[in-house]
């Protein structure tokens, strides 16, 4: 007998979904192929190239569930999460070109437009991070990128259950994305990034309790491994190296995974859909990984420094 996640007459909105290589997307696969209605906010700056290349049916492939069906996004909102409230908009923002024609892309206006649309929606999904000076190490970040970070990568998260929690039902869940960095060291991820990843993560636990005890709504965080998605590969190379930084991150997680095996966006969309289910009623306030086991490794197997090791011969799987 099957167990069926099931989301029928359920409505979710994914914040951060611009293409469909990235985790936000095959979330939102995820719960359309559960029967969700599938509505979306996409950064102001390529919202135009995304609706475009919907349109052309450049994602129609990547839309497709196993059946045959397609995912339909049912509508997309501008959105830029780190504007609360069109009074936060600086002027030169509002004077970009990138902008021009569009308004009501701060949160509380998606939040009500959302709301006016739709009544109330079940599930939240929270795609988004952005950190200018990523490239940067910690000690050479300035104050002014280390706060962008902090305020596109996490508080974003809070302020869009301040907004949306009051339009959610109560059974509802909310749902982001982080990564390691949060709790090991991660050379390359910068610009406090890392920082912002570990305020997530802990934003995560406290916004459970409130948002619990408030709205009846579960509120968690997937950790999920490395993926070649356009925003991990705008990272970019290193002065002298020969690969991404997404690229190096891919190869020593193969390398040192207790599961050496390629990881998926698939892989994170189900358990997406799982956390936002009915399923996990009782799961709230988690940080899951998704990662094919390498949080719970100390020790890369595959370091010069073991060459010599009896360790050293794990390096390799040893199943066929």
């Amino acid at each position: 007998m099957s167990l069926p996640i099931d989301l029928t007459g359920k409505t979710a909105f994914i914040a951060g979904v611009a293409d469909s290589n990235g985790y936000g997307w095959a979330i939102a696969k995820a719960l359309s192929q559960a029967g969700a209605k599938i509505i979306v906010g996409t950064w102001p700056p390529v919202l135009k190239i995304f609706e475009m290349s919907l349109e052309a049916g450049k994602f129609d492939e990547d839309a497709t569930h196993p059946d045959g069906s397609k995912m339909e996004i049912e509508k997309i909102y501008p959105l830029d999460a780190v504007f609360d409230a069109p009074e936060d908009i600086p002027e030169e923002v509002l004077n970009n070109k990138r902008y021009r024609g569009l308004e009501g892309y701060t949160i509380e206006e998606v939040a009500a437009a959302v709301e006016k649309d739709y009544g109330k929606i079940d599930i939240l999904v929270h795609s988004l991070a952005n950190g200018p000076e990523v490239t940067k190490p910690l000690l050479e970040t300035s104050r002014k990128g280390y706060l962008a970070a902090s305020s596109a990568s996490a508080y974003s998260y809070v302020s869009m259950l301040q907004k949306f929690g009051p339009i959610m039902n109560q059974g509802g869940s909310a749902l982001s994305l982080t990564y390691i960095a949060s709790e090991k060291v991660i050379p390359g991820y910068g610009g406090g990034m890392s920082s912002a990843k570990a305020q997530l993560e802990s934003d995560t636990r406290t916004l459970a309790f409130e948002a619990g005890r408030k709205y009846g709504i579960r509120v968690n965080t997937i950790s999920a491994g490395p993926l070649k998605s356009r925003a991990a590969t705008a990272i970019g190379k290193a002065e002298g190296e020969s690969k991404s930084f997404i690229e190096y991150a891919i190869d020593y997680s193969k390398a040192n995974a207790p599961l050496a095996q390629d990881l998926y966006s698939d892989d994170v969309g189900a358990t997406g859909a799982f956390l936002l289910s009915p399923l996990a009623r009782a799961c709230t306030g988690l940080t899951m990984y998704v990662d094919n086991g390498l949080n719970c490794m100390g020790m890369a197997v595959d370091s010069e420094a073991m060459a010599d090791s009896p360790a050293a011969a794990l390096a390799k799987p040893q199943y066929a």
